[in-house]
């Protein structure tokens, strides 16, 4: 944004608070998640199914629909709170200063209209360009995005595409009003490799071209080690460890987190046995008391099933875990205690 140092971050989290209010209970989807993202960044968000990947991204875009709500914290843009935005103001971002990928080109593409009409209409919505120049914009995002003859492939509709296609058509959608900050979820799902691989190096190149910032929510540690700078590691509603990728896939610090790197197979060959972490992520109206992972834990102590761990500086990484807020000397000790 105009005017702003470059210090800012394009998007700061703080103590973000979901919640989903039933007859029975409010159950807490995320609980106080603090995090930034730099200009030109790539944080990736990664967890289980039910870590809270997608609700984070859903709760920065103003779309938690009721029974949720956010309880609690801020989302700041720029430099500019968000999160108590009328609906109105926040639909003005949305599609203009934060753009969306999803896992499901179809939940973003009209089936009956043409790829082309669909970006022009994007395009005039938020800038003041008129037909002709919107259309030879939209030829251009989709030359850019990597769909060879677009001045042909505009007019054709969504079901001509393959899915790696419409995937590359979203992206040009999501750029259409050139987004300081992009949310990609699960954008790679359902594509086979070779297609995840072209659509991950899209990603990065737009990244470090256009300097847009992006969360990149996924289950896939794969696609984060080979896209994000840093990444989220969630579990429960809350980060586990958050840092440089490089740091956090070779020399994970929380053990939920070392049991998803562990899960990653190696291409050397000379691996151990791929780590497999028992159990799995509770229900959000059984979470344990103290800390969420602790009955799936290896390293599980007495402290850990009545306080719950804050977040701990660790070099550049944070970890939320009872072992690193001890005298390293102590730690191999603390499972004793259990």
């Amino acid at each position: 944004m105009t005017g702003q140092s470059s210090s800012v971050p394009v998007l700061s989290v703080r103590d973000l608070t979901v919640e989903f209010v039933t007859r029975r209970a409010t159950l807490r989807a995320l609980d106080a998640i603090s995090f930034d993202i730099a200009r030109g960044e790539v944080l990736g968000v990664v967890g289980e199914s039910g870590a809270g990947k997608s609700v984070t991204g859903s709760a920065i875009i103003g779309l938690i629909d009721p029974p949720g709500r956010i309880a609690g914290g801020e989302v700041v843009l720029s430099g500019e709170r968000i999160d108590n935005l009328p609906p109105e103001a926040m639909r003005r971002i949305r599609g203009k200063r934060i753009g969306m990928i999803f896992q499901d080109p179809l939940t973003s593409l009209n089936p009956l209209y043409r790829v082309g009409e669909q970006l022009v209409e994007t395009i005039r919505t938020h800038t003041d360009l008129n037909a002709a120049d919107a259309r030879k914009r939209a030829i251009a995002l989709l030359d850019e995005v990597g769909i060879s003859a677009p001045e042909r492939r505009i007019d054709g509709y969504p079901h001509e595409f393959s899915g790696g296609m419409r995937q590359r058509v979203v992206i040009a959608l999501a750029l259409c009003a050139e987004p300081e900050f992009i949310i990609a979820d699960e954008p790679t799902t359902a594509l086979d490799v070779s297609v995840q691989a072209q659509i991950i190096t899209l990603i990065k190149r737009l990244c470090s071209e256009r300097g847009t910032s992006v969360m990149l929510v996924t289950h896939d540690m794969g696609v984060i080690a080979e896209t994000a700078d840093r990444v989220a590691v969630m579990y429960a509603g809350r980060i586990a460890e958050i840092g440089p990728v490089r740091d956090v896939v070779k020399q994970p610090l929380h053990p939920y987190a070392k049991g998803l790197m562990g899960a990653i197979p190696s291409l050397e060959g000379d691996a151990e046995r791929l780590v497999q972490i028992p159990g799995s992520m509770p229900r959000l109206s059984a979470i344990p008391s103290g800390c969420a992972f602790n009955p799936r834990c290896s390293r599980v102590f007495a402290r850990c099933h009545v306080e719950r761990p804050e977040l701990i500086q660790v070099g550049d990484r944070k970890v939320a875990c009872h072992l690193y807020d001890m005298p390293e000397s102590l730690r191999g000790k603390a499972e004793i205690a259990a």
